[in-house]
């Protein structure tokens, strides 16, 4: 039960096409249940582990989603890159719906959402002034230019609490600040995959205009649920080549994030918690 690359999918992609020799996995960790079981599979050559992270049928919104069970659960399986697939609204007029855009920086604008897997004695502060791995951020964006979409290369992605969306104050006041787009999930994901050491890059699927467009309230459920399909498909289609061209030796620093980062005397941490991290500190330990 190993993979390689991690795959979530965001609204509306909720399985991948090409996946052969798949198994359904569930597991259990320190931190809960993930979103659903993960499905191991081969895709394009390679062992990746796929993720519906608003579980089976889009049972768990936003600010319910178990961030720190997915993510866990990715380590437990050998994943070592992610790529994240997620729907977001656009801040920008060049930025437009099935536009995918590949944010380098977030803004948090979230409440108490768990965050790390760090505390209960044991203390560890990450670099995160790059949250994105460059390196698999600029493989899947070359990935989705070949598979034939408009690409953005950076970014900045607003991550809000949801599950309402924003008013049209707050949209306002983000686009001041020079956002590119808003979602309600990415952050948490980037900063926890720091945290294991594992790569992570956005692939952020532009919907529709947030709310400070003039024309977004013309936009129907219909037409977004239409687009939300048809960027699932492109979203499938420039993973399957992603998966393909990622390097198995990885050339950035995310392997090394802890590092220097652990702050707590080793003879102080409490058993349990070092037994219960053992997959992501247990080489520091």
């Amino acid at each position: 039960m190993r993979a390689e690359i991690g795959i979530i999918g965001g609204s509306g992609l909720y399985d991948m096409a090409g996946l052969s020799d798949r198994e359904e996995v569930t597991l259990q960790t320190p931190f809960g249940e993930p979103s659903g079981p993960y499905v191991l599979a081969t895709l394009n050559g390679r062992r990746v582990a796929f993720l519906a992270r608003h579980g089976v049928g889009h049972r768990v919104s936003p600010s319910e989603l178990n961030f720190r069970a997915n993510i866990f659960g990715m380590k437990l399986l050998g994943v070592n890159a992610i790529l994240s697939a997620s729907a977001v609204g656009s801040l920008k007029e060049e930025l437009k719906p099935l536009d995918i855009v590949f944010p380098d920086q977030f803004i948090d604008r979230t409440k108490g959402r768990s965050s790390t897997f760090f505390g209960r004695g044991l203390v560890a502060h990450i670099g995160f002034a790059h949250p994105i791995c460059p390196a698999v951020a600029a493989v899947a964006a070359a990935a989705a230019e070949k598979v034939g979409a408009t690409v953005h290369r950076g970014g900045t992605y607003v991550c809000m609490e949801g599950p309402q969306f924003s008013t049209l104050a707050e949209s306002r006041l983000y686009r001041t600040w020079g956002a590119d787009i808003i979602g309600m999930t990415n952050l948490q994901e980037a900063k926890l995959a720091r945290e294991a050491e594992i790569c992570y890059s956005t692939i952020a699927l532009v919907t529709d205009y947030d709310c400070w467009h003039p024309d977004h309230d013309a936009v129907t459920v219909d037409m977004v649920i239409a687009t939300l399909l048809q960027n699932a498909k492109t979203a499938q289609e420039l993973i399957a080549e992603a998966v393909e061209t990622l390097p198995a030796e990885r050339p950035c620093s995310c392997g090394r994030a802890l590092q220097s980062a652990i702050i707590t005397r080793p003879e102080a941490i409490p058993a349990s918690v070092k037994h219960e991290l053992a997959p992501i500190v247990g080489k520091y330990l």
